[in-house]
């Protein structure tokens, strides 16, 4: 409503109701609700018990209320994760939200703090500007979302600032202090110590494995120092017949990644079946406006192998008809090849850049090669034709260069005149 000038319509600054807003994401997490439920399980044939468990053994597992033993063939271990509160001075006493507490607020915080740059902090980051707080951001690093593409982080950095957050990368938080009712943050950076008002913090530094009081000793399973459950390629950990699948392992943790390694480690439990996980052509996404979203390695990751051999194609989203049209032409698609011209990486930053992905996804998967996605016919306008622009620059590249133009020239003379003479 704010933007509606973009696409010819008067803007309209309206005042939002959290409460509503709020209303609105319980009721679509109550539609969610039943496919995960337990009364689905129970109607499939499995028996849901609501208990705490710990190991008793390498394959026993005690129900600590009911205090009833089981002794089951195989166990998984999915126990998720939960956030991260940093031990920053007077953070606790400042009652800090979290993914898991964010959604029970009543009332928009005027001015709202959030600690971590990475995905979780610049969705809610963003969405929160967008309903009318005054956001502050800050984040260790030099540039927002640090484990993406570099260009990635900086274009998201820009939209925010764009959008009136107040962006602070490269500081720390230091400590929390409170006078009467009022409450600040005291960051650090390169420049020294400055203050932040705030009314409500969020903190979303990181979320460590939920791997406390299960009695993992007991039945020989190791983590690392993190808490992570150590498993290998086919989600076993070091003792037979215990799985670990989701968070609670650390590789990649993302809900769709979770339901990958649960299918894997349910076979492998039940059926004995050997199979492994393979994380080369999965796909992830931060739900930031642009979204990012990235598979494979990054730019950087591939020329620390192949160094000035990687193929690297990028194409901006100003040239691409479908954001004019919406006017959002903003963002980016990078594509990353091996010294054989093969998909091995995409990032990109734009409108849809979610539903974009899995395309890369699906060539990485069977090793196709980068100009493969301008070979696929895209229906016009949409916005995969942006990324597939890349392809095609990859394929002017590799045969629109001087080499080839000494090959075909005179091949195309001699076409010409063999066309001549038949004529």
């Amino acid at each position: 409503m704010r933007t509606a000038d973009r696409l010819g319509i008067d803007p309209v600054e309206q005042p939002v109701d959290l409460a509503r807003v709020l209303k609105r994401v319980r009721d679509v997490q109550r539609t969610i609700e039943p496919h995960d439920s337990p009364e689905r399980l129970r109607n499939l044939g499995v028996q849901v018990v609501a208990d705490n468990a710990v190991f008793t053994g390498p394959r026993s597992v005690r129900l600590r209320q009911s205090g009833r033993v089981l002794a089951p063939r195989a166990v998984l271990i999915a126990t998720g994760s939960q956030p991260v509160i940093p031990p920053i001075e007077g953070l606790a006493h400042a009652e800090p939200l979290t993914t898991d507490t964010v959604w029970g607020l009543a009332t928009l915080p005027r001015r709202l703090v959030i600690l971590g740059g990475g995905p979780i902090g610049c969705e809610l980051g963003q969405a929160f500007a967008r309903l009318g707080s005054s956001v502050t951001l800050i984040e260790m690093d030099a540039r927002l979302l640090p484990r993406e593409d570099p260009d990635a982080g900086d274009l998201i950095g820009r939209t925010l600032r764009d959008e009136g957050l107040d962006v602070r990368t490269g500081a720390t938080a230091v400590r929390v202090e409170r006078t009467g009712e009022a409450w600040r943050l005291v960051t650090a950076d390169a420049q020294g110590e400055s203050v932040v008002p705030f009314d409500r913090i969020i903190v979303a530094t990181g979320r460590a494995p939920r791997t406390q009081d299960l009695g993992l000793d007991a039945a020989g399973v190791t983590t690392n120092r993190s808490g992570h459950v150590l498993t290998n390629r086919r989600l076993q950990t070091a003792t037979r017949g215990v799985y670990a699948a989701g968070d609670v392992n650390g590789h990649l943790p993302f809900t769709h990644v979770a339901a990958y390694q649960a299918g894997i480690a349910t076979f492998n439990a039940l059926l004995l079946t050997r199979r492994a996980v393979a994380y080369r052509s999965v796909p992830w996404v931060t739900f930031t406006d642009p979204e990012v979203a990235r598979v494979g390695i990054s730019e950087a990751q591939a020329r620390r192998v192949w160094g000035d051999k990687t193929v690297v194609a990028r194409s901006d989203y100003q040239d691409v008809d479908r954001a004019l049209t919406a006017a959002r032409a903003t963002g980016f698609a990078k594509l990353v090849g091996d010294p054989r011209g093969r998909l091995v990486g995409a990032t990109v930053a734009a409108p849809a850049a979610g539903e974009v992905i899995a395309e890369f996804a699906a060539i990485i998967a069977r090793r196709g090669k980068v100009g493969d996605v301008y070979c696929t016919v895209h229906p016009y306008p949409t916005y995969p034709l942006g990324a597939a622009m890349a392809g095609a620059d990859r394929l002017r590249e590799q045969w629109l260069n001087d080499r080839t133009r000494q090959v075909t020239r005179p091949l195309l003379s001699a076409l010409r005149r063999i066309s001549a003479v038949s004529r």
